[in-house]
């Protein structure tokens, strides 16, 4: 008969993915009460001998280890999930072997054996680093205790309260809960409520739902406010004795009408020779925030300014941000400007990076400036602001040539009124006038990146630490499914040798030419890589730009502020930079994540304001698209509002309806009734779902039947554990 030790070492060998703990081992292996401690004696030596290992909490497993992945995890609506990690394929997590771990935890898994020509499949053994430990959802009373109900379907366990944690919590009301204890995913994480946030009809919850859903802050640290009061409001005279003066030169800002900050501004004036000098003035940030402070502390911990739908959540504030630094009309300012001279064909003849004093001859907002333009308003600028346009019309045509692609607005304009409801939806407009701002502002953030990666590289003997803003060439799979895309919406495309921007450019324009534009600039858009911040100067593929930078909003983008700082550090000695691309890359790492989080937060709070307009016009129909076909029903956007909801294959009357996936079609068994992608369709409204926000359709019939309002949840999201 083997001896215990090889008994014990066997059983946990056989078990790879499993950890024990003795008295678990002691029931599989039947060993007698009396046999207790030569079992603990033998998992002693065991581990010294290195043929098994001792976990945390005195569990021990398998010697040998396993394959492992460290990565985030993403998980669907629908349960299981995806671990992405930094390098190697994507690692499939079933429900059942995602453990207590939560949507964007940073987590190791064991992987399974792979099948071939299958995705790598794994168990979360560890969650390194938790995403939120705070979540928003519904709070609701039982009979014997109180839960929450998550509002993000990508959790998928209500959070038990004990008696005397509610916060005065009432049923059905919106809450803020903490996770205190979750020892195992066969029980449900017990929890306290953290802030009660009002019931969900409460004018405000809505939004701040969202704003605590992705833990935005809602507060600047007394430190931080105080730091601001000291800020100097009057500029010394020896300060602007060192600058550049502009305080002469016809200086202007063009902004959105109900803009509170205006941190850049341009001005042009015709040079003897002919040429034209463009000064692109940005607010001086770097001068009031110093590295380090409390200030830079907490712009770095925020990122990056949120433009929610009915507020802003600000990098920095108020009294910096909308006093301090703003280029406010006819007061002298601080500005860091890149000012650049350009031939009558906009070519760069010159330029130079100066820290200057500007004063600002008027505040314009677009639609004022775009009056002008197009000869409706008179003003006294209208010289300046013609000469702008003709030059930004050439940079244009110039970036274009290079493959630069112009995508169309897919921004969304939501006008709501004092009660925060929305009352119009639009597709936001751009303008010549935007364009005129867009075009500047992408030349000097252009020149600034070539100022450093180029020139002050070639001058140090060596490339020296910045950050770039880079956007890479989108890769295979987004290629083909970009191509298989177009082609079932009826547009033509080839799969290219090579993929340029010159590809995409030409494929905007074929989009743009298309009933179903909107879609499938969405679907080109997704289909490029996402720009970022990263110290390695990979080009911005989109822009067609060998270098770019963010250089024009450092009140609402830490990673211009940093940018200025390095640019005022390498105008004294390039040479010998104080600082680590190390720091930078965390900086850009950082920068990266609350990008991400900010875009999240605005498009659910557009998301949010779209369905809570149409939930007005449930039974009212509208002329739509087919955007996607799935084997649970047609998916259809309302161009107008830029919108999506599902019409539920259970509502297409008359036949039985196949999915054929090939060729992007639901098709009827008998009748042989076609539904493809980009037929338009008529809808009618039936449901909406504010809390999940999502829309149903029905198809829009003439004996149409009476709607059925009755909620329905998506197919396939599956239910919660409770």
């Amino acid at each position: 008969m083997k001896d215990l030790k090889e008994r014990v070492a066997e059983l946990l060998i056989s078990e790879p993915f499993h950890t024990f703990k003795a008295k678990e081992i002691a029931r599989t292996l039947s060993i007698p009460r009396d046999e207790y401690q030569n079992l603990r004696a033998s998992l002693r030596t065991l581990v010294r001998n290195g043929r098994i290992l001792k976990f945390k909490k005195n569990r021990y497993g398998a010697g040998q280890a396993a394959a492992e992945v460290v990565g985030k995890l993403f998980v669907k609506a629908q349960g299981y999930g995806f671990i992405i990690p930094d390098e190697g394929e994507d690692v499939f997590v079933s429900q059942k072997n995602m453990g207590i771990a939560l949507h964007k935890d940073i987590v190791r898994a064991r992987l399974f054996a792979k099948s071939e020509g299958k995705t790598r499949e794994g168990q979360v053994v560890e969650i390194i680093q938790r995403a939120r430990n705070k979540i928003v959802g519904v709070f609701r009373t039982g009979r014997r205790y109180s839960y929450v109900i998550p509002d993000d379907l990508k959790i998928q366990r209500d959070i038990v309260i004990a008696q005397g944690d509610e916060a005065g919590a009432s049923n059905g009301q919106k809450v803020v809960v903490e996770i205190d204890v979750w020892e195992h995913e066969a029980v449900n994480p017990f929890g306290h409520v953290a802030k009660v946030l009002g019931f969900p009809e409460d004018q405000g919850v809505d939004i701040l739902s969202i704003i605590y859903g992705f833990e935005l802050p809602t507060f600047f640290p007394s430190q931080v406010l105080a730091e601001a009061e000291r800020a100097a409001t009057v500029i010394p005279e020896k300060e602007i004795a060192r600058r550049l003066d502009f305080r002469d030169t016809i200086t202007l800002t063009i902004d959105p009408k109900d803009a509170k900050d205006f941190d850049d501004a341009v001005s042009l004036k015709v040079l003897e020779n002919g040429n034209y000098q463009v000064g692109v003035h940005i607010a001086d940030v770097s001068h009031y925030i110093r590295k380090g402070n409390a200030l830079d502390d907490e712009a770095l911990q925020r990122g990056t300014s949120v433009y929610l739908v009915d507020r802003v959540v600000p990098m920095l504030p108020e009294k910096i941000s909308n006093e301090i630094c703003s280029l406010v009309e006819n007061k002298d300012k601080l500005c860091f400007s890149v000012i650049m001279e350009l031939t009558d064909k906009a070519h760069l003849a010159s330029y130079e990076i100066r820290e200057t004093v500007i004063n600002s001859k008027k505040r314009f907002n677009y639609n004022q400036v775009q009056e002008i333009l197009e000869g409706k308003r008179k003003s006294e600028f209208s010289f300046v602001l013609k000469q702008m346009h003709k030059l930004s019309k050439m940079l244009i045509k110039k970036r274009k040539q290079r493959g630069s692609i112009d995508f169309e607005s897919m921004e969304l304009e939501i006008e709501l009124d004092d009660k925060g409801l929305p009352t119009a939806l639009k597709r936001r407009e751009r303008t010549d006038s935007h364009r005129l701002i867009e075009e500047f502002m992408l030349l000097a953030n252009e020149t600034v990146a070539q100022h450093v990666g180029q020139v002050l590289s070639e001058k140090a003997g060596a490339s020296i630490p910045f950050v770039y803003r880079i956007h890479e060439k989108p890769d295979a799979a987004s290629m083909t499914d970009l191509v298989n895309v177009a082609n079932g919406f009826g547009v033509p495309v080839a799969q290219p040798k090579r993929v340029t921007p010159k590809f995409f450019q030409k494929l905007s324009t074929q989009f743009q030419a298309s009933p179903a534009s909107a879609i499938l600039e969405d679907a080109l858009l997704r289909a490029m890589m996402k720009a970022k911040y990263s110290t390695q100067n990979e080009g911005h593929f989109g822009l067609a730009y060998k270098y770019y930078t963010h250089f024009t909003s450092p009140i609402r983008r830490y990673p211009d502020l940093i940018v200025h700082r390095l640019l005022k550090e390498y105008s004294q000695h390039p040479e010998n930079p104080s600082v680590k691309e190390e720091t930078l890359s965390e900086v850009c790492v950082k920068a990266n994540e609350s990008e991400v989080r900010a875009q999240e937060a605005e498009r659910a709070t557009v998301k949010l304001k779209q369905v809570e307009y149409l939930e007005r016009h449930i039974g009212d129909t509208f002329e739509g698209i087919i955007s996607r076909i799935v084997a649970f029903g047609l998916f259809v956007k309302i161009p107008e509002f830029l919108v999506d909801g599902l019409v539920h294959v259970s509502t297409l009357q008359g036949d039985y309806y196949i999915y054929d996936e090939s060729k992007y079609s639901l098709i009827g068994q008998y009748s042989g009734k076609k539904y493809r992608l980009g037929d338009p369709v008529k809808v009618q409204i039936v449901r909406v779902d504010r809390n999940e926000r999502l829309i149903d359709f029905e198809l829009a019939q003439k004996d149409a039947k009476k709607v059925n309002r009755r909620p329905r949840r998506r197919s396939g999201t599956g239910s919660r554990k409770s």
